[in-house]
């Protein structure tokens, strides 16, 4: 198992509550808690959670030798209360690649904690290990919260327009 980060001051507990938070890769063992905190951000989107056949093809895409993305558990105790997926492009401007940060979400109950903030470093410090020039990502224009915490993180909006053409 790879842990990457392991820390509880940052959490604001007290002694007497101190549990350690640890950011795990995903694997065949926890990828049922992957797909539970997906569901998760789905209702909080208001969108469908992936359904079956999508969610082989991510369990296929993330374990596989070769994967086409990076998939991260934050546990908090024996908790898995947040995760991140990324996956690397390339910028033919800047000449070096860019981690493009495809999901990040913290559980309700444990935002305002330093959670999302530690899951948002730890991806910093992945893109900077692999040279990335930047970290790239959306946010729904109606998520005020994720843009401040964004902006507060030195990110700065862009002036691409952003476009997607669904292929099946």
């Amino acid at each position: 198992m790879d842990i990457y980060h392991g820390v509880s001051s940052l959490l604001g507990m007290g002694k007497s509550t101190k549990r350690w938070f640890i950011i795990e890769r995903v694997t065949g063992n926890n990828f049922a808690d992957l797909l539970n905190l997906i569901e998760e951000l789905a209702r909080f989107e208001k969108l469908a959670p992936p359904d079956k056949a999508a969610r082989r093809r991510l369990r296929r895409d993330a374990l596989s030798r070769n994967p086409k993305c990076e998939a991260y558990l934050g546990k908090l105790g024996s908790a898995y209360i947040a995760y991140v997926i990324f996956y690397y492009t390339y910028s033919s401007f800047r000449a070096l690649p860019s981690l493009y940060l495809e999901d990040i979400f913290v559980l309700e109950a444990h935002r305002r904690k330093g959670i999302g903030q530690a899951m948002f470093d730890f991806c910093v410090e992945r893109a900077k290990g692999k040279g990335c020039g930047r970290i790239e990502f959306t946010v729904l224009d109606w998520n005020k919260n994720a843009q401040r915490f964004y902006e507060k993180n030195r990110a700065e909006r862009t002036n691409w327009q952003f476009y997607r053409l669904n292929l099946k």
